[in-house]
């Protein structure tokens, strides 16, 4: 059986916004096209981020998936760690707050920026 790695940004139990690596089992469809069970989706956006764009620390409102389609993107966390997603990588954003949780910028969630030349280029399906 094939294997999809997923990439999720999650919210850690202190509070703090971490990445990890999960495993999505391909068990459907075919040997020479292996695919997923069908997962629910509430929704996709596009987005164009211009070179120089670069966000402020923030939580996910809603978990979802992104896929850069151009460009890079850097997801920076508080621990001062980062990574850098180019076209056709992606991640899962679930780095929301706990219920009742008041945002802290000094504790809480990642910022993004647009990296290299071109512009930013991303599809955020909902999760």
């Amino acid at each position: 059986m094939s294997l999809f790695t997923k990439i999720v940004l999650f919210t850690d139990t202190d509070g703090r916004a971490r990445f990890r690596e999960e495993t999505v089992p391909l068990d459907q469809g075919k040997p020479e096209s292996a695919l997923s069970g069908l997962m629910p989706s509430g929704g996709f956006q596009l987005r164009k981020s211009p070179v120089g764009f670069r966000s402020t620390f923030h939580c996910t409102t809603d978990p979802q998936w992104v896929f850069i389609l151009g460009g890079q993107m850097e997801i920076s966390l508080q621990d001062g760690s980062s990574r850098v997603f180019k076209p056709g990588e992606h991640f899962y954003s679930a780095d929301v707050l706990s219920a009742g949780q008041v945002f802290d910028a000094t504790v809480h969630g990642h910022w993004s920026r647009q990296v290299g030349p071109d512009e930013l280029v991303t599809l955020f399906v909902r999760g």
